[in-house]
Formats: C-alpha cells, structure tokens, sequence
C-alpha cells in the first residue's frame, strides 16, 4: 500500500512532465511561427513589427518559411521568375512586399490571395512582366509601383485593367513598351493616360468582318437553296403540263375508237 508521501511524489513527477511537455511544446508552436526564414535577416520593433529582409540572395523561389507575423518582407534583387498562386496566403499581417528587381515574367492567378485586407504596398518594379493578369491581383486594394517592366498593351490590357481594384494611381505605372496594333501610337505612354486610345479596335473589326462572313456564307445557302428550289419546281411543273396536254388527244382517239364501234 502506498503512503501519502509516495503518492503525492509520483503525482507531483507526473505533473512536472506534463507541464514541461506543454511547455515545451508552446515554445516549438511560437519558435515555428516567429522565427526568422532561413538564409533571410529579421529585426522587429515596436512601431514597424517584425521586417524580413531576404534581398539580394539569389533565391529562384518564394520562401516558405517566412514568420505569420511579419508586417515587411523585401524579397528584391533576387532571380524569381514567377510568384506561384497562394505564395503570401499565410501572412495576415503584411503590409508591404518589395518584389523589385527581379525577373518575375508571370504571376499567376491568386498570387497575392490572402493579403487583400491588410497590404498597403506592393513593389513590383523593374521586372520582365509584359502582360496584365487581373487574376493575380484578386482583391488587392494597396499601392503598386508597377513601373519599369516591358508591358505590352493590347486588348487584354484595357479588359483586364478595369477589373482591379488596386489603387488607381497604380495604374500609371504602366507604360507601354510595345502595342497591339503596332501602330495604334502607344509605346512609352503610360496607357491610363490615354483614355481615349481603343487597343480593341482591331479586335471588334475581326469581329464585325467574321460575322459578315458568317452572314454572306448563310445568304449565299439560303439563296442556292431558293434557286434549287425553284429550278426543280420549274421541271415538275414542266412535266406536269406535257401530261396535261398529252391528256386530250388520248381522249379523241377513244372517242374515235368508240365511234367506229358503233358504226361497225
């Protein structure tokens, strides 16, 4: 049988563990969610939050392991080529992503997903970033700075530009590089700036010229049609008077034939 002291001993040594496994185990959950990425530097402070430098690394991907409660990030001048769906999905509290000087060519639709309530800027300047994917920018309403990049400006641009709701001064930042059609008088103009350039234009005369074909291929049927029609209805008709005027000489000779009947 135990005595009191024993059992208040081995209970005692059970609660320990157990207070020191959760203990433990806090630590690792907050290590793992404020520690700094890898191969980046972290500072914090008071006014500014936690900031996670990472630039000038040549990293080729977007960290992973960047801390959930980072408010910074400057991920500048490195080699990124692209910015992968749900990169940022998991920092609720960013306010600010340098992406600049890199060789992003590509966002993908959803690339900033997550950030929409709390970014308030967004550097993707300096890049290789030719078209305009609204996608990538679903419910963003920061600042960009969405200058030097080599944009192309066509249909999909002046689509595709109403649809965000980044801040409208963002948009200024994109100046054209190149232009379909070539010679719509585009090139190094920022194309909010020229409200009244229609990059569509070609696009609605395609249009207009596919219907009229469409058009004039359905008349040019319905008309042979109507000629086909009309030219086998000519040749039933035609056959159909001979037999009527065939009719009444058949009907003199049985006249005939019966009146020499009777005579005979």
């Amino acid at each position: 049988m135990l005595l009191p002291a024993d059992w208040l001993l081995r209970h005692s040594v059970v609660m320990c563990l157990l207070l020191h496994s959760l203990v433990l185990m806090t630590f690792c959950f907050h290590h793992a969610a404020t520690s700094c990425s890898k191969s980046c530097y972290c500072s914090e402070s008071e006014s500014f939050g936690k900031t996670v430098r990472c630039s000038n690394l040549q990293l080729t991907e977007i960290p992973e392991d960047i801390p959930n409660d980072t408010r910074r990030i400057y991920l500048d001048f490195n080699l990124f080529t692209t910015v992968p769906a749900n990169a940022f999905v998991g920092l609720p509290h960013l306010v600010e992503l340098d992406l600049s000087h890199n060789e992003l060519s590509q966002l993908e639709p959803g690339a900033f997903r997550g950030l929409g309530s709390s970014l308030q800027f967004l550097d993707l300047s300096s890049n290789k970033l030719v078209k305009f994917n609204a996608e990538a920018f679903e419910g963003l309403r920061a600042r960009a700075n969405l200058t030097n990049n080599p944009w192309l400006c066509d249909c999909n641009l002046q689509m595709a530009m109403p649809r965000v709701d980044l801040e409208p001064a963002s948009l200024t930042g994109i100046v054209c590089q190149t232009s379909e059609p070539e010679d719509i008088g585009v090139q190094g103009l920022a194309f909010l700036l020229a409200p009244d350039i229609d990059l569509c234009v070609v696009m609605k005369r395609t249009t207009d010229v596919a219907m009229l074909v469409v058009m004039f291929g359905w008349f040019t049927m319905v008309i042979s049609y109507l000629v086909y029609y009309v030219r086998a209805n000519q040749e039933d008709a035609r056959r159909h008077l001979e037999y009527l005027k065939s009719l009444p000489s058949r009907q003199g000779k049985s006249e005939e034939s019966s009146t020499i009947s009777t005579v005979v």
